[in-house]
């Protein structure tokens, strides 16, 4: 690989492992240290991810106006304020406002750190995209693995930890990132409002609305590990340190099982058949969660998880980019990231209402019954597709 995506892949680790020390851990603090119910913390993580998505619009935006270095140095300088001033202040309403800073600032620097992949390696296709993937997964895995041990001693030192990884991604940043705006390839230099969004081809689109709508299921349930289980593993005696583990092992799993992925991928006959297999594992991951009291099924069932989501979570952008009509595949993209963002909103405060309603163990069946609508929805999707597109799919 050039050394421009070893630059992105290092400093994309270094910012996902800070990244990582606190957003496991949001709703065991606003719950269990803060004392707020789970409906409110899910109500202040659906704010993060709002603002995370117009974080992430407007950094595409810079990215194509001024550049990929200007831009993350904004989008992080407002992550790293925010997160120095968490380190000292973190009651529950300067937490809120500073936690919604972080998303609008770290989300400006996503797309545009993917944005670079693709720009300054052209050559390099989906390997590109792939590395700052890994790297993102190896830095959720050792956020999460220190964060928990590092919350065990003192919340405090969790802020404090965020904080700093942030600085060391800012500094990597201010002296190497420069020089990489001179590599980037202009052709890619699309701003929003210079494409046309008119839906070209209404049946594709309908396809794709289809097809989301499972997604978008699939998402509200997954993001109770990181809301809902996440207080709940700790009202059963599973320790910080521990609940911390379990997203180690989510990360280190999708680091080194890439070889393993693609074994089973290769034996699958179409895509639609990745997702059925997928959306099944994810179910009985859920099952098995369902009767976790102690940190060993706990750990089975993120094993069984991650298989599923390693599975699942690639079928979607694929068929996307099969839907999307010559010119459209970055909207469609954009499409599948924003309905991932919508799960991840609507997912914790839907599950906090319904366990503060009633239990957890009914969220449990309601998240087990949800996930038969991908069943449908993918079965369905390509049903009203013209000849032409359906010739172009794996299905």
């Amino acid at each position: 690989m050039p050394k421009y995506i070893w630059l992105l892949a290092i400093a994309t680790t270094i910012n996902v492992t800070g990244a990582s020390f606190l957003w496991p851990l949001n709703t065991i603090y606003m719950h269990n240290e803060l004392e707020k119910s789970l409906a409110f913390a899910g109500f202040i993580l659906m704010f993060n991810q709002g603002a995370s998505i117009a974080g992430n619009m407007i950094g595409g935006m810079l990215f194509d106006k001024l550049s990929a270095f200007r831009t993350i140095m904004i989008g992080m300088s407002i992550a790293f304020a925010a997160s120095a001033v968490m380190s000292v202040y973190h009651s529950i309403v300067p937490y809120s406002i500073l936690l919604v800073l972080i998303g609008f600032g770290a989300g400006m620097t996503w797309p545009v750190m993917f944005a670079m992949a693709g720009s300054v390696w052209p050559q390099g296709g989906r390997r590109a995209f792939n590395a700052i993937y890994v790297a993102q997964n190896l830095g959720v895995a050792l956020g999460a693995s220190l964060g928990g041990y590092i919350a065990s001693i003192s919340f405090n030192y969790i802020f404090i930890a965020n904080a700093l990884l942030f600085a060391v991604f800012l500094v990597i940043v201010l002296t190497t990132f420069r020089g990489m705006d001179k590599e980037r390839d202009r052709q890619m230099n699309t701003t929003i409002l210079e494409q046309n969004l008119t839906i070209k081809n209404k049946s594709a689109f309908t396809a794709l609305l289809i097809l989301c709508t499972g997604f978008l299921v699939c998402w509200l349930a997954y993001s109770q590990w990181q809301s809902t289980i996440a207080s709940y593993t700790q009202d059963v005696g599973i320790g910080l340190e521990q609940y911390s583990m379990l997203w180690a092992i989510n990360g280190f799993l999708i680091v080194l099982g890439q070889p393993l992925l693609k074994l089973i991928i290769d034996r699958v006959t179409s895509t639609k058949k990745q997702i059925y297999i997928g959306n099944s594992i994810i179910i009985a991951a859920f099952i098995i969660v369902m009767f976790a009291e102690a940190f060993t099924l706990f750990a089975v069932s993120m094993v069984i998880l991650t298989v599923g989501e390693m599975i699942l979570w690639p079928a979607i952008p694929t068929l996307a980019n099969e839907l999307a009509p010559k010119g459209r595949a970055g909207f469609y993209q954009g499409f599948v990231n924003s309905v991932a963002a919508a799960g991840r909103m609507a997912g914790p405060l839907i599950g906090g209402l319904i366990v503060d309603l009633y239990s957890i163990q009914l969220l449990f069946f309601v998240l087990i019954a949800l996930l038969v609508i991908p069943y449908i929805t993918t079965h369905l999707y390509d049903h009203g597709l013209t000849p032409t597109i359906k010739e172009n799919e794996h299905v």
